[in-house]
């Protein structure tokens, strides 16, 4: 059945400009809202539930859109989010993407207390320490889904987990998984050790080779894999914090691994030792 015409025309309507402003920081800590773009991250917000409540509170989506992903409006109908169809022009206007899908949505923080991740007791964990681009932080995150993690901690020092192009990054394993953000590292390492999780800290200048770690036997235990900024790795300090500091083998003549690579290395690592029966051959061997 095809869509009315979009009711909102106009990028100055108070609903346009209250979604939009969300695309700044202050705001979306004010609101306790954030954006999420395109059917993927959508679809994923409109069947979560984040502490009770619906995840999804309201969705703007072009007639073309709502014809095309009429399974997501249907679920954001169903989660009692406020759906409204809109002109381009106005989806642009929301939009911090330079080439729009049509559909976004408004979302409440999903963000969960470190004390309730610590009680969950995960297996695997990655703590972003230091990463201070949201691209970067989103794909990190979006890895640690992949590999199977239980959860994710961002630091106080890294990026607004809510960032447009964080959430976009993460192409929906934001809405999969349980993240705690605004923790100091210092908390975050002690209180995973205290819960008996081995602390390894990635760094292209690590003492220990990843290899040798999985040759050994000793990475099949519960595990947080610390990651540092992009340009300068971890400080000192933190990499003081780690039972380990762990580099990826550079067995070609690459200069480095860009941190979202190096992560998701460290990550599958952990989850085949972890999943391992009688122990594991090491994933850089070709």
């Amino acid at each position: 059945m095809p869509f009315a015409a979009p009711e909102l025309i106009s990028p100055r309507s108070p609903r346009v400009l209250a979604a939009r402003r969300l695309a700044k920081r202050n705001f979306r800590g004010k609101e306790q809202l954030f954006l999420a773009e395109g059917p993927q991250a959508v679809r994923e917000a409109a069947v979560h539930r984040a502490h009770g409540p619906a995840t999804l509170v309201e969705l703007f989506a072009t007639v073309e859109a709502a014809e095309r992903y009429a399974d997501i409006i249907g679920e954001a109908r169903n989660a009692g989010a406020r759906v409204h169809l809109a002109d381009e022009t106005v989806i642009a206007d929301i939009s911090t993407t330079v080439t729009p899908q049509g559909i976004v949505g408004v979302c409440r923080f999903l963000d969960t207390p470190f004390e309730d991740i610590l009680e969950a007791r995960p297996r695997l964990v990655a703590v972003l320490a230091h990463v201070r681009d949201p691209g970067n932080a989103g794909t990190v995150l979006r890895c640690a889904d992949a590999a199977g993690a239980e959860a994710v901690v961002l630091t106080d020092a890294s990026v607004d987990l809510y960032n447009p192009k964080a959430v976009r990054a993460s192409v929906g394993s934001l809405f999969h998984l349980p993240v705690a953000v605004g923790v100091p590292v210092e908390r975050a390492v002690q209180g995973l050790k205290d819960t008996g999780v081995r602390i390894l800290a990635a760094d292209g200048a690590g003492d220990d080779d990843l290899d040798d770690e999985l040759d050994k036997g000793t990475m099949g235990g519960p595990t947080a894999w610390v990651f540092g900024n992009e340009a300068w790795g971890l400080p000192e300090e933190t990499r003081a914090l780690a039972d380990a500091v762990v580099r990826v083998p550079i067995h070609g003549k690459a200069e480095s691994l860009n941190l979202a690579t190096a992560a998701a290395v460290c990550l599958y690592a952990s989850a085949r030792a972890q999943r391992a029966s009688g122990g594991c051959r090491s994933v850089t061997d070709s």
